[in-house]
């Protein structure tokens, strides 16, 4: 019966998930195109979006945890369908504000932080530990097909309809994923009993720096999302300012490295049987942080733009490959009174540490050069190699018993 809520599951998260995809831009789209946003307007958006939700988000870590989490997954969808939804009802009526805006990015981040807390948590339950890596794997390759059409179909939405019309089709993907979510049958377990007392906010990291496996994976995890989230606004001076190469050719880039990690999420499952989850793991973690260095030696031709290329899908081929059977091994060494903090935990951190490498790349591009800049993200990303568990000493395979 369980498979059968799985699909359910899966089939709510590619709805969300397209439906994020196709909206990814709007909101800075819509305070640039409908309000005029500055420059420095549209960045604090992303900011807010990031630091202000991970602040408020970081107490309904415990909470969750000793919820049922399924309500907790169709509520968040429901807070993002009304959030998101206001936008378009607001410039319907003339009534839409650059800080509404940034209200709704704190909220949809806030509930998206949630719905993923309370989700992976649920996904351990439902589905039986030797079926958590196909589980994983589907998942991700439904997440990189949605990043590969998505932004293109809302950039050709936008154009036809305006500026606020993805956001219409991102809130109706919410609304679809919590109806798929209530129609699920399989009873959750009940969750672990709270003690009494305060909410133990810094339970999740203690949990992950207790467990050598979750703390190397840990700061491995925060120097490439810093990075490489660090090198986007980068990427895209160099291609199209530094390089003068079209925005055509930028947005092939983008696209060519999407159906890469789609194809690095569908072989993990044939090199899982070949080698092993422990040899993934490591080869798609350590394959993930090299390519970077590339980066910076493209020039304005034909070969530059090869290399630029060459260096996005490769490093999204490998992610593809690694995400997936890290979500398996923090399954699987994470027990159910946990899993919603440590998740939420993890989030939290990347929320904070991301928007702060940002800024220090940008600073030190501005000061040097974008080139320079890029080099050291990518000096910064083959030391995060380091941080995979390297040491084999059974605990792969104590953990997936």
């Amino acid at each position: 019966m369980w498979r059968q809520d799985f699909r359910r599951r899966w089939a709510a998260f590619g709805a969300s998930e397209f439906g994020s995809a196709f909206g990814y831009t709007a909101l800075p789209v819509v305070a640039v195109l409908v309000l005029g946003a500055s420059d420095f307007q549209v960045s604090l958006l992303t900011v807010l979006a990031g630091v202000v939700s991970a602040v408020a988000a970081l107490p309904l870590g415990p909470w969750i945890e000793h919820r049922r989490k399924l309500p907790v997954m169709v509520t968040a969808d429901l807070v993002r369908v009304v959030a998101v939804g206001s936008v378009p009802a607001a410039a319907l009526f003339g009534a839409l504000t650059y800080w509404h805006l940034c209200v709704v990015a704190v909220v949809q981040m806030v509930a998206r932080l949630a719905f993923d807390a309370a989700g992976v948590a649920q996904l351990r339950t439902l589905v039986p530990a030797e079926h958590r890596a196909e589980a994983n794997g589907r998942f991700e390759t439904t997440l990189w097909t949605a990043n590969a059409a998505g932004p293109a179909a809302g950039g050709v939405l936008i154009s036809w309809l305006g500026a606020t019309a993805t956001m219409v089709v991102d809130a109706v993907s919410f609304l679809v994923s919590a109806v798929l979510l209530r129609g699920m049958r399989v009873p959750e377990p009940p969750p672990p009993v709270r003690e009494k007392g305060f909410p133990d906010l810094a339970g999740g990291w203690r949990h992950i720096f207790g467990h050598r496996g979750l703390a190397a994976l840990f700061w491995n995890s925060m120097i490439f999302g810093g990075c490489v989230l660090a090198s986007v606004p980068l990427l895209a001076v160099l291609v199209l300012r530094d390089l003068g190469f079209p925005a055509w050719q930028y947005g092939l880039i983008a696209g060519v490295a999407s159906v890469a990690g789609v194809l690095g999420s569908l072989v993990v499952k044939p090199l899982r049987r070949r080698i092993g989850e422990h040899r993934v793991l490591l080869a798609a973690g350590v394959g993930r942080n090299l390519w970077m260095g590339l980066m910076p030696l493209a020039t304005a031709s034909r070969a530059g733009l090869l290399l630029v290329m060459a260096s996005e899908t490769l490093m999204v081929f490998f992610a593809g490959m690694f995400s997936p059977t890290f979500a398996t091994y923090r399954m699987n060494a994470t027990g159910d009174g946990y899993m919603s903090r440590v998740v939420m935990s993890w989030s939290v951190a990347n929320k904070v540490v991301q928007p702060v490498v940002i800024a220090a790349a940008g600073a030190l591009a501005a000061a040097t050069s974008v080139k320079t800049a890029l080099a050291v993200l990518a000096t910064i990303l083959i030391g995060g190699v380091a941080f995979l568990p390297w040491k084999n000493s059974g605990w792969w395979v104590a953990v997936c018993r």
